[in-house]
């Protein structure tokens, strides 16, 4: 959102909890204060790593979605003062290599829904921390899946990485004897 002056947007400030990441195993987002989403596009995701750790307290400039409870930073402003501002893709930058991704199954207990930066539904992080990612028209068919308190396991296309997991769905099925465990 490079045409955006991020100084005339509402600040939001809180501790980051978590990174997401994208079905690539980039990241893509963050959570601030265990419940707000915030959507970072992924060509900003290194610089973000730089300039913020979970458990950082960060402020966000950014644009509500309407569809949504999630922000879509515009600028961020990390440790030590240090503020990233989306200014668009550089022109011809390398994409980043994307890790090696491989079958697995996943599993636990709905947080909270996700959202894309329109605030399209598009997955769910669950309490243990693992980002379920699905492409839009998927989530919206399969919403009653990624509500919040819903247990679930998942199968796809996943990747772990330091900043932790994330898998790509290719089917879920909701544990019904989950909670009697």
């Amino acid at each position: 959102m490079h045409w955006i002056d991020p100084a005339c947007l509402p600040e939001t400030r809180g501790r980051v909890t978590q990174f997401l990441l994208n079905p690539h195993g980039d990241i893509d987002g963050l959570i601030l204060n265990g419940d707000l989403q915030v959507h970072v596009p992924p060509h900003l995701g290194r610089e973000l790593v730089r300039h913020v750790e979970v458990g950082d307290r960060i402020r966000v400039r950014g644009v509500k979605s309407r569809g949504a409870a999630m922000i879509v930073a515009v600028q961020l402003t990390g440790r030590h003062g240090v503020d990233i501002v989306d200014d668009g893709p550089v022109p011809g930058a390398p994409k980043p290599p994307h890790g090696g991704r491989k079958l697995m199954e996943m599993s636990g207990e709905v947080a909270f829904a996700l959202h894309g930066p329109k605030g399209e539904l598009n997955g769910a992080l669950l309490t243990n921390g693992v980002v379920l990612r699905m492409p839009p028209h998927a989530a919206a068919e399969l919403s009653d899946y990624l509500r919040a308190g819903i247990h679930v396991m998942a199968w796809g296309q996943g990747v772990v990485t330091r900043y932790g997991a994330v898998l790509e769905v290719s089917e879920i099925a909701e544990l019904v004897d989950a909670d009697d465990e």
